[in-house]
């Protein structure tokens, strides 16, 4: 299948594609396309000075990561704490990408495995659990909040929002620079790195500094896909708008609006339901077989038609009695992009990859969501059904590192829907919860290249353990791959036990897997509140940290829903089983001594720092959970 380049590696190829404000006109630099600065008639009054706004500004960081949705944010929070300075640059006034207030779309993951979660832990845990704290209103608008409080306290982290990145200054196969417009401060900024990560979804960046990309439907042969089309095509899945309505408790009148398009259901699928139709209907979508970058707008246009469209149809055709009282609350603007570009890597994942649960040596992430092919048309094509096939997975499936880098830019990486996988992979690994996965591989990724003077491709191929490593201990999962850090002392001690236990062993909590995962325990649990666990070394040993993985069930999922469900799949607020206070003490020349105490603890990875003390053993008093009788951990780690 030919690969479709639509846009140029130049300015112009920018401007084309109206990535640049309307001000903009046509010249040699996309730095000096925003204005001519030398017809500036600036003239202040309160000094009296005339002159030029310094509108052109360079910054220089560790990492670059562009794109502030669920991947980005995991990939420039992971950056920061493994000691880069970071950048995090975001197009939209908020965070969040399609979870956020412009699109409300659930922050899906491997939502359901044999009738139970498998859900994500590491950073996006953390951000989804900082939101159940936080945000018990369950407001879409106070989660834009929530997020932005999430990364605004990394201080290795510097925020640029209303920002877009333009283009790639290259040095061969580097980037070496992006160009970045802040629209809000009429600014170009000159972005400087030695890593850049593209988690744009649309991944304009990386399609400037000429990265390999593909467009549309691989056929059948290429990778011997049997949901792939007998040939290959043109088509993405589409994007979407939601609208949500509320009871007013009294009957509402609506009359659509002059652009609306004339929905009457006649002829569609009988899969085209309308369930729960009250905050929203994912399948009015519009995709597209050609260009669905620059066919943007005029989708845009088009679902906000069909939306009112298909509202007026609930309204007004006297089949929804149960609309009766219901009026539009809100109603989106910005369509929730599914798919465009996918970036060439060294490796393309395909969905035998994932139904027949390959393994991969350089596994990072993993996913879950079913293979789900839309149909092409969307709601243009009602006479077939919304969605196509899902393939439900039986068990989680691995992701590989070598799809989140460039084939052929050396220092460029990806995460989200734009890395190396074809359509049917994607219709799987879309999902956020999936991408903010692949956010945190390449964020930690992207320090290692930093430490040790590499890029991307050498990580593959000669430090993926320790990338491994240092997923592991910031508590991501991997499947079939234990954790086995040789500088975990906790792995080394000479014994360890427990106050009480009702379930598993103490034992597991060395054993390199931190959940209980295929049918096996991988647990320990107290018989009641207070408890503890202690680990004995036979010689005095040196300590500084101590790291613990309680549990927050990740059988049940925890995103933001519209409907607020709470039941066995889904809860609507603070894990009761996560771990809320506890203190820790060592043993220090035969006395014990309080090395510190966490009273209310918000996070499934627990952590304990101090200056380096010489002991002979540790004990984790464990005092109070947010609701459950007993206390589970799923490890124990010793620096």
């Amino acid at each position: 299948m030919k690969r479709r380049n639509f846009f140029k590696n130049t300015a112009k190829g920018i401007i084309a594609t109206g990535a640049l404000p309307l001000a903009a006109s046509s010249c040699a630099s996309t730095q000096d396309v925003v204005y001519n600065k030398k017809d500036d008639k600036w003239y202040h009054l309160g000094t009296g000075k005339t002159g030029i706004a310094n509108r052109k500004k360079t910054r220089d960081y560790d990492v670059a990561v562009i794109g502030g949705g669920a991947a980005g944010m995991c990939a420039a929070v992971a950056a920061a704490r493994n000691g880069s300075k970071t950048v995090l640059v975001q197009d939209r006034p908020v965070l969040g990408g399609n979870a956020s207030s412009e699109m409300h779309v659930h922050l899906n993951g491997v939502n359901n495995i044999k009738g139970k979660a498998e859900r994500e832990t590491g950073i996006i845990e953390e951000i989804l659990l900082h939101n159940r704290f936080e945000n018990e209103q369950e407001s879409y608008p106070v989660f834009d909040h929530v997020l932005y409080d999430f990364i605004v306290r990394e201080p290795n982290i510097t925020l640029m929002l209303n920002t877009h990145a333009m283009e790639a200054v290259m040095d061969e196969d580097k980037i070496k620079s992006a160009l970045c417009w802040q629209a809000t401060t009429e600014t170009m900024y000159t972005i400087n790195a030695p890593i850049f990560i593209d988690c744009s979804g649309d991944g304009l960046l990386a399609a400037t500094a000429g990265a390999e990309y593909r467009t549309g439907r691989e056929g059948k042969a290429e990778f011997n896909e049997s949901y792939a089309p007998d040939e290959p095509d043109g088509w993405q899945m589409g994007a979407t708008l939601i609208m949500e309505s509320k009871d007013m408790g009294r009957p509402m009148k609506y009359s659509p609006p002059s652009y609306a398009i004339k929905y009457t259901h006649e002829g569609a699928s009988p899969k085209r339901k309308f369930n729960g139709f009250q905050d929203g209907i994912w399948w009015i979508e519009v995709g597209s077989d050609d260009d669905i970058i620059a066919d943007y707008e005029l989708n845009r246009h088009k679902l906000m038609a069909y939306m009112h469209g298909v509202w007026d149809y609930i309204k007004n055709s006297g089949k929804f009695p149960e609309a009766e009282n219901l009026a539009l609350e809100w109603v989106g603007s910005l369509p929730g992009r599914r798919e465009s570009r996918r970036f060439i890597g060294d490796y393309i994942v395909s969905e035998k990859d994932m139904t027949e649960h390959k393994h991969f040596d350089d596994a990072v992430a993993y996913g879950g969501w079913s293979l789900d092919e839309h149909n092409p048309g969307g709601i243009e094509n009602i006479s077939e059904p919304p969605s196509y096939f899902h393939h439900h997975f039986e068990e989680v499936y691995q992701f590989p590192f070598r799809s989140l880098y460039s084939k052929n830019i050396r220092n460029l990486m990806f995460a989200g829907r734009n890395v190396s996988q074809t359509h049917i992979a994607l219709s799987s690994s879309r999902i956020m919860a999936t991408c903010a996965l692949q956010g945190q591989a390449v964020g930690t990724a992207a320090s290692l290249c930093n430490k040790k003077n590499v890029l991307p491709r050498e990580i593959a191929q000669h430090h993926i353990n320790e990338l491994q490593e240092q997923l592991l201990r910031d508590d991501v999962f991997i499947p079939k791959r234990p954790a086995n850090d040789p500088n975990d002392l906790a792995m080394k001690a000479d014994l360890i036990f427990a106050s009480s236990t009702s379930s598993g062993d103490v034992k597991f909590l060395t054993n390199g897997i931190s959940r209980d995962i295929d049918g096996n325990i991988n647990h320990w649990q107290s018989d009641g509140l207070e408890a503890n666990i202690q680990l004995e070394w036979n010689y005095p040993t040196l300590i500084s940290a101590v790291e613990i993985k309680c549990d927050t069930n990740v059988k049940r999922n925890i995103m933001m829903r519209k409907d607020s469900r709470n039941d066995e799949l889904y809860g609507n607020g603070v894990p009761i089983e996560l771990l809320k206070s506890l203190s820790l003490e060592a043993r220090i020349e035969g006395a014990w001594v309080k090395m510190g105490d966490i009273e209310t603890n918000r996070t499934r990875l627990v952590k304990f720092s101090f200056e380096e003390i010489k002991t002979t053993a540790v004990r984790v008093n464990l005092l109070e959970t947010y609701g459950a009788k007993n206390v589970k951990l799923f490890e124990i780690r010793c620096y």
